[in-house]
């Protein structure tokens, strides 16, 4: 229960760091390439302030935070679980167990995701200002209007980003926390957990970033009534042909400025509950706290947010 609520209380704290990051990854995601809104990362963090105020930043921050328990719980299920099945504590099976995990919480992180999406662009277009009031009004708007499709909007595409994704950030962090040598009662362990999250952060977003672009693009495709995709297959190609390659590292810089200082937090908040907890109730804290085999507890939300 303690690992639980240490994951939730970690993740919010992750949300609440990278949630600025991820609106202006959106918003340069899907601007039109004829007549782009933004000039870059800084310039588009800085007309948002201007014209929205610094909460224009937190646009759709309900979304994940509402998701934020029922993410957790699923994550902890599956890689904890998987890593039982699996037995041997090794950086394959942390990856497989990443997979699963990634794999399942797409159920609760695809419609969590759409309504941020949808809600980051409010501002973006004179039409969508007040399409919604808040993210349970975005959520049952779009739910009355396109029904359970609707919801899984870019459910397919989701599902490609998370399940390597997550893979990919386990396998890192093991690798990293290994040959750091995470051990409880290390002087340093707060620091090198967050360099070891960090940069396991920054690589699973290297790993899927091009799907992410896609799936930015099919899930906020629809606002203010305007279909351009009618799938997968179509937004790839009308992207590349309206933009080249390059399109497929829109928002790219925002994102992995984002991605260290989220999982950082994340872990660093973990952490420390964990070994209060522990402390508290005088139990001994064995090596395992630190080690990949039980990183479930330390997930990074993702790409939910996620990472």
């Amino acid at each position: 229960m303690m690992d639980f609520i240490a994951g939730c209380i970690g993740g919010a704290a992750g949300v609440l760091v990278g949630h600025p990051f991820d609106t202006v990854k959106v918003r340069l995601q899907v601007q039109s390439s004829q007549r782009p809104l933004y000039r870059g990362t800084f310039h588009c963090f800085q007309s948002i302030i201007r014209n929205e105020s610094l909460m224009g930043l937190y646009s759709g921050i309900g979304s994940p935070m509402m998701g934020l328990t029922f993410i957790n719980a699923l994550v902890f299920g599956a890689q904890g679980n998987t890593m039982r099945l699996l037995g041997e504590d090794s950086p394959k099976n942390q990856f497989l167990a990443g997979v699963a995990a990634g794999t399942l919480q797409c159920v609760v992180c695809c419609p969590m995701e759409l309504v941020k999406t949808r809600m980051q662009l409010l501002g973006t277009k004179k039409s969508s200002k007040k399409l919604y009031k808040n993210s349970m009004d975005c959520f049952l708007h779009i739910y009355k209007e396109e029904g359970l499709r609707g919801i899984n909007r870019g459910m397919v595409t989701t599902l490609l980003r998370e399940a390597p994704s997550f893979g990919v950030y386990f396998l890192v962090f093991d690798v990293l926390s290994r040959n750091l040598g995470c051990e409880p009662g290390n002087r340093f362990i707060i620091p090198k957990l967050l360099f070891a999250g960090g940069m396991a952060g920054v690589f699973s977003w290297l790993s899927t970033y091009p799907v992410d672009v896609i799936k930015s693009r099919m899930q906020a495709d629809g606002v203010g009534g305007v279909c351009q995709y009618n799938g997968i297959l179509d937004c790839v190609r009308q992207s590349i042909r309206k933009e080249g390659y390059m399109v497929f590292t829109k928002g790219l810089t925002s994102t992995l400025v984002r991605a260290f200082p989220v999982n950082a937090a994340t872990f660093a908040t973990v952490t420390l509950i964990l070994m209060y907890a522990r402390r508290f109730e005088k139990e001994p804290v064995d090596c395992e706290v630190a080690q990949p085999s039980h990183q479930a507890q330390m997930q990074p939300q993702a790409q939910s947010s996620s990472l």
